[in-house]
């Protein structure tokens, strides 16, 4: 019974990251936006800087992970 409700906390989460991709490409493209005037310039630094937050936001999930296992741990 506990394990089920793990399972179903976890997919809520994971659901609700989905949120992030969206929010990453919108603040990616229109700060690209921001910074150059041809389409190509733009994409270039869209795809940049959103692979940089998501590397950044993928840096934070881990070690807060880490410091949630060491401390229940």
């Amino acid at each position: 019974m506990v394990f089920s409700f793990v399972i179903f906390a976890l997919i809520a989460q994971i659901n609700q990251m989905w949120y992030a991709l969206p929010l990453v490409v919108a603040v990616s493209l229109v700060y690209s936006a921001t910074r150059h005037e041809e389409m190509r310039p733009i994409l270039e630094h869209a795809f940049r800087l959103a692979w940089s937050i998501f590397v950044f936001m993928g840096v934070i999930l881990l070690v807060l992970w880490v410091i949630s296992w060491l401390v229940s741990g």
